[in-house]
C-alpha cells in the first residue's frame, strides 16, 4: 500500500510539473504574440525615428555604448604618460591625449543629448547631469588626468627654464653681431622675431 501510495504521489507530481511548464510555454507563446502584435501596431502608427520600440531599443544601446566609452577613458587615462623627454630637447613630443579626451567629451555629450531627447519623447524622466553616474565618473577622470598634466607641465618648465635661460644667456654674450648671426640660422626664431 505504502508503494502504491509513493506512485500516485511521483505521477501527481510529475503531472503538476507537465502543467506548469505547459502553462509557461503557453505564457511565452502569448507574451510573443502581444510583442508581435505591438510592433505591427507601432509601425502602422509611428515614423520609424518615432517608434517607441525602437526608441527604447536605442536607448539600451547608447546606455552600453556610454559605459563602454567610459571605461575606455579610464583605461586611456591609466597610462598617466603625458609628456617624454629625449636627450635632443628638439625631439621633445607632448602626447595629444588631450585630442582624444575631447573627441571622447564630444561623443559622450552628444549621446547624452540623444538619450535626453529619447527619454523626452517617450515621455519617461528626464536624467539630470548630477544624476548620471557615466557622465559624473568620466568629469572625474578628466579633472584628474587635467591636474596630472598641470603638475607635469609645472614639472617641464621647472626643468627647462635654467637651461633655456643658461642657452639665451650665452647666445647674448656672443655679442650683438655674433649672437645676431647665431639666432638668423633659426636656432631661436622666437627670439629673432623680437
Amino acid at each position: 500500500m505504502g508503494h502504491n501510495n509513493r506512485n500516485n504521489e511521483e505521477k501527481s507530481h510529475h503531472q503538476a510539473a507537465d502543467n506548469l511548464v505547459n502553462l509557461f510555454t503557453k505564457a511565452n507563446h502569448d507574451l510573443l504574440v502581444v510583442q508581435y502584435r505591438l510592433e505591427k501596431e507601432f509601425q502602422q502608427i509611428y515614423p520609424d525615428n518615432a517608434n517607441p520600440m525602437k526608441l527604447v531599443s536605442r536607448m539600451k544601446k547608447i546606455q552600453e555604448e556610454l559605459s563602454s566609452l567610459t571605461e575606455q577613458c579610464r583605461e586611456l587615462l591609466s597610462a598617466k604618460q603625458v609628456l617624454f623627454f629625449s636627450s635632443n630637447l628638439r625631439n621633445l613630443r607632448v602626447l595629444k591625449l588631450r585630442d582624444l579626451i575631447d573627441k571622447a567629451r564630444t561623443i559622450l555629450v552628444g549621446n547624452r543629448n540623444l538619450l535626453q531627447r529619447m527619454q523626452a519623447s517617450t515621455g519617461t524622466s528626464l536624467t539630470s547631469d548630477s544624476d548620471d553616474p557615466a557622465l559624473t565618473n568620466f568629469n572625474q577622470i578628466i579633472d584628474e588626468w587635467t591636474d596630472q598634466v598641470r603638475s607635469r607641465i609645472g614639472m617641464f618648465v621647472a626643468l627647462l627654464y635654467p637651461i633655456m635661460a643658461d642657452t639665451i644667456g650665452n647666445v647674448l654674450s656672443l655679442g650683438k653681431k655674433a649672437g645676431l648671426r647665431f639666432l638668423a640660422k633659426g636656432l631661436f626664431p622666437v627670439i629673432a622675431g623680437a
